[in-house]
């Protein structure tokens, strides 16, 4: 089976690929480094002949309001009109568990406008919605920052491998379209104020964790379940403490 990859050389697209072609797939990466464009359109013909599945796991190079809603917007447009005059049977899109939910952000507001694109148009399709990934720990620490501080919420959170992600969008890719939406996360929930205060000292981080109630996560204040999943996720299998131990560093 033809499988394009759109981010294909990035964290989540990079793993997929390599993923799908161990299984004997035809796996192509799709992204602006290898000649394709969704904003543009640009390669976008060329690289979808023949594909029976499309998987969009690309994402904005700006969290900026109007610029990540643009991004979303366009690619997911060009891409859709692209695919259907290739014949695709099949369009799989990488989300985020907690976009329908209140409070939003920008960014899941702009994932909210991708997924009704996605919905409304004529293409078969799956929608996952992944946890927060490891690899974005830090960054996640470095968002909530202020001085020597780090600000964290005690809400639920339940973050996931990125190998883990790329194995659950690769089984529903193969799969009959959901024309719907699944949930995946992480084997493990935590409070979120306890796991990065355990997280920064594991890595001899001298900010301290300071629990917040009000703290904001990327300029949205957090409910209780914002950022897990409901009940009947589909659960990943890596660990977090397995994880750091093999990416120490990273």
């Amino acid at each position: 089976m033809r499988i394009v990859v759109v981010g294909g050389t990035g964290l989540i697209g990079s793993k997929l690929v390599t993923k799908l072609g161990e299984h004997g797939h035809e796996a192509v990466a799709a992204a602006p480094d290898t000649g394709v464009n969704t904003l543009t359109g640009e390669g976008l013909a060329d690289v979808l002949k023949g594909a029976s599945v499309v998987i969009d796991v690309s994402n904005s190079p700006s969290f900026e309001e109007k610029a990540v809603l643009e991004f979303f917007e366009t690619s997911t447009r060009n891409l859709l009109a692209a695919e259907a005059a290739a014949g695709v049977g099949h369009h799989v899109a990488l989300s985020v568990v907690g976009t329908e939910r209140p409070p939003g952000n920008p960014y899941f507001r702009a994932k909210i406008a991708q997924e009704k694109l996605i919905e409304n148009s004529s293409i078969p399709f799956s929608l996952v919605h992944a946890t927060q990934f490891f690899e974005f720990v830090r960054r996640i620490a470095d968002e909530a920052t202020e001085g020597d501080k780090v600000r964290m919420a005690p809400v639920l959170f339940q973050p996931m491998a990125g190998d883990d992600v790329a194995q659950a969008v690769g089984r529903v890719s193969v799969g009959t379209p959901l024309n719907g939406r699944i949930e995946v996360g992480g084997p493990e929930q935590f409070r979120m104020d306890e796991f990065f205060r355990d997280t920064l000292a594991s890595w001899g981080d001298p900010r301290e964790v300071v629990t917040d109630p009000r703290a904001l996560y990327f300029g949205q204040e957090l409910l209780e379940r914002s950022l897990v999943p409901n009940d009947g996720a589909a659960l990943g299998t890596i660990r977090y403490r397995d994880w750091a131990a093999q990416n120490a560093g990273k």
